[in-house]
């Protein structure tokens, strides 16, 4: 798949040269500017799939350009470059949202490990080709090669009218496929009708699928056309056909040979054309070998096979899938969260879920009920995920916080009183104080406090 360009922005022409030297010589297109206001012109007519920018440059700085290309595109990666940067500088540019922030002069190592991350990290997907938003694969959000060749089948078989059964894990999107075949057909301007076979009781679901008389049974006041019926020229997709008990799907296999339905106590039978998609996370080989699945009707069903791989195995998905989730909830809870910290993007990305797409879906839609700032930090992502951290902290990371929150604990007992928590902690004042100043850690905030 080939990658959009890094748009390239400094004022000073050797480290423009020098970058983009280093850049295209690891195999990426490189578009370079030199100033922020022709960075905007030129990100209108590329749209890069990675900003690198001089932080300090005559007219419009890196992180007023930051600002207004984040206004059009919210989770476009940008990295800052910049000879005069301090822990402040980073500090308030990574709480707007900026990618990386790298001081001059930069380690080429360094610049080109960041440089893949965003690349990885980036939710830019193809706009050409099978990867464009055709209107009948609208609700499908993807640039996995997997999913391509799948969406590439199920188009070709959208033109016939052959059954299909769709296998995968729950959570993968199963009925949006079924959907996006549907539109892709001469049917789609007929209903689409889905029933999921493991909602409905068993006593419920031949009157649901086919409709019943008034006075069938006890409770039918009314009669019932069925939903096969409410498909008639349509399309039908039967979810989870693997817990259809086997009574009923004799009477399933006899409506598609026959193209008939006879609604439950009725004496006559109703003609019915409609296409049957149906689509199950079991194995068919192991249901029929165990007697819980007819084959007659298993070769009925499956005249075309289409299996979407979990959402573990096409993880270039998960970043395009949050972005999109992301958009959509908060479009929907009028939230104004814009995007996932870079470190919280890595998170979900070395997930396992288990639950695929549709945990996805819900993690996404708690960090943004939860969040309190613009940016989705990789704390709330944890909580969602309920998982453990991906690796242990290295001993020199445990040691420091431990020491940090033993500081902080003594200094709440002392007051604030350097001498005191000094005395408590068994050190004299002037190595207390060197601890202190490691940590950034000021007395005086804690004597507030107690005031």
């Amino acid at each position: 798949m080939k990658r959009n360009p890094i748009l390239l922005v400094d004022d000073d022409p050797d480290i423009l040269k020098l970058v983009s030297m280093r850049l295209t010589g690891a195999g990426y297109e490189v578009i370079t500017v030199d100033s922020a206001e022709k960075a905007l012109a030129a990100f209108e007519v590329t749209r890069p799939q990675l900003v690198i920018t001089d932080l300090r440059m005559g007219g419009m700085d890196g992180l007023a350009l930051f600002d207004e290309i984040h206004r059009q595109a919210p989770t476009l990666p940008v990295i800052v470059l910049t000879a005069h940067g301090t822990i402040p500088d980073a500090v308030a540019a990574t709480q707007r949202g900026v990618f990386g922030f790298l001081p001059k002069p930069f380690d080429g190592k360094l610049l080109l490990e960041q440089v893949e991350q965003a690349f990885r990290l980036s939710p830019t997907a193809p706009e050409n080709g099978q990867g464009g938003a055709e209107e009948w694969r609208r609700d499908i959000v993807t640039r996995s090669p997997r999913m391509e060749d799948l969406l590439h089948q199920a188009h070709r078989v959208a033109q016939s009218d052959a059954s299909v059964i769709i296998y995968g894990p729950s959570g993968t999107g199963k009925e949006l496929l079924a959907r996006a075949i549907h539109r892709a057909s001469t049917r789609a301007a007929r209903p689409f009708v889905a029933v999921n076979c493991a909602a409905i009781p068993e006593g419920l679901l031949e009157s649901e699928l086919f409709g019943h008389r008034k006075g069938a049974f006890t409770g039918a006041t009314y009669d019932h056309k069925g939903l096969m019926l409410a498909a008639d020229g349509g399309t039908v997709f039967l979810d989870e056909i693997g817990d259809m008990p086997l009574s009923l799907q004799a009477k399933l296999l006899r409506v598609l040979q026959e193209r008939e339905v006879r609604p439950v106590g009725a004496a006559q039978v109703t003609a019915v054309n409609v296409r049957v998609i149906s689509a199950t996370h079991r194995d068919p080989d192991v249901e029929m070998k165990a007697g819980r699945f007819r084959e007659d009707l298993y070769y009925r069903l499956n005249v075309v096979s289409l299996e979407i791989p979990p959402l573990s195995e096409r993880r270039e998905d998960i970043v395009l899938l949050a972005v999109h989730f992301l958009k959509a909830t908060c479009a929907r809870y009028g939230r104004t969260v814009e995007a996932f910290a870079p470190d919280a993007l890595e998170l979900l990305l070395s997930a396992a879920w288990p639950g695929n797409v549709r945990q996805l879906l819900n993690v996404v839609e708690q960090v943004v009920a939860l969040s309190s700032s613009s940016l989705i930090p990789a704390s709330l992502v944890q909580q969602a995920l309920r998982e453990e951290p991906p690796q242990l902290a290295s001993l020199e990371e445990a040691r420091r916080a431990f020491e940090r929150d033993y500081l902080v604990r003594i200094l709440r007992m002392a007051d604030g009183n350097v001498t005191q928590a000094a005395k408590l902690a068994r050190r004299n004042r002037t190595e207390f104080y060197k601890l202190l100043d490691r940590h950034r850690i000021e007395p005086k905030m804690f004597k507030r406090a107690k005031e």
